[in-house]
């Protein structure tokens, strides 16, 4: 195999494990996959692809005469079959574990308990009720309004990999540390640059700069909260991370189109 065509299968590669990580699409099998901190990179790729399927199954439904709201609900729970709540159930169980934890150990003891407690159960009736209101809105904003969704899912993903990075794990054991361990000099290159092209694209977009500032606020601030209550990050705060990221990127948009 030629050196170009090694270097294309190995990036099919990464790209097919990310996508497996990251949601329940088919990605194939692979025989020998590569190591998971070489597919930080697409990350990014990852989300706009669910992104792309949320704005398309929007578009469709509400092209079919459903109102705002319906096509919405409808949308977004194809969306959450396609990714298994992989991001929600994070979300869940970092609420629990922050909002009835006393103490740091005992916050990582409630967010590894499978069941969801109140403060989850709230957490995820307010961000899905924000992203329903903003996709309601969103499916008669046209093109704009579609892309917007894509690339808010391609962001809030993309941003994952720096705390796997750059932060301390707060177990200090497990998947994701491992992945972190692993993470050569390349792994962040590739997903810094995956970053600056979307965050490009999302520039084009008329207000598109208020959703990359809501968007590092919603990351950032997860990530800082985190820091803070446990220590460094878990794989349930990057999943809290991603829907806040998310949600407030649709909000910020909805709200520019409002000002517009």
């Amino acid at each position: 195999m030629s050196g170009a065509r090694a270097t294309l299968s190995a990036r099919a590669a990464e790209a097919r494990l990310a996508l497996a990580l990251l949601s329940r699409l088919p990605a194939g099998r692979l025989d020998a996959p590569p190591p998971l901190a070489r597919a930080f990179w697409a990350y990014g790729l990852v989300g706009l692809t669910l992104g792309a399927l949320l704005a398309a199954l929007l578009g469709v439904l509400s092209s079919a005469g459903l109102g705002p709201v319906p096509a919405a609900v409808l949308a977004l729970s194809a969306y959450w079959l396609a990714t298994g709540g992989l991001h929600e159930d994070g979300l869940s169980d970092m609420a629990d574990g922050f909002g009835g934890g006393a103490d740091r150990a005992r916050k990582l003891e409630i967010m590894r308990d499978s069941r969801v407690g109140s403060y989850g159960v709230l957490a995820l009736i307010a961000s899905s009720a924000a992203r329903i209101a903003a996709l309601g809105a969103l499916a008669g904003a046209g093109a704009a309004g579609l892309a917007a969704i894509i690339l808010a899912h391609g962001l809030s993903r993309a941003g994952l990999p720096f705390a796997m990075i750059y932060l301390p794990n707060a177990r200090g054991a497990g998947l994701g540390a491992a992945a972190a361990e692993g993470a050569g000099p390349r792994a962040p290159m590739g997903v810094w640059a995956a970053l600056a092209v979307i965050a490009a694209m999302t520039l084009l977009l008329p207000g598109g700069w208020v959703m990359l500032i809501a968007g590092a606020l919603g990351l950032g601030g997860v990530l800082i909260l985190a820091q803070r209550q446990i220590g460094g990050w878990t794989g349930d705060v990057l999943g809290a991370a991603q829907v806040v990221g998310e949600t407030l990127m649709l909000t910020a948009f909805v709200a520019c189109l409002g000002a517009a």
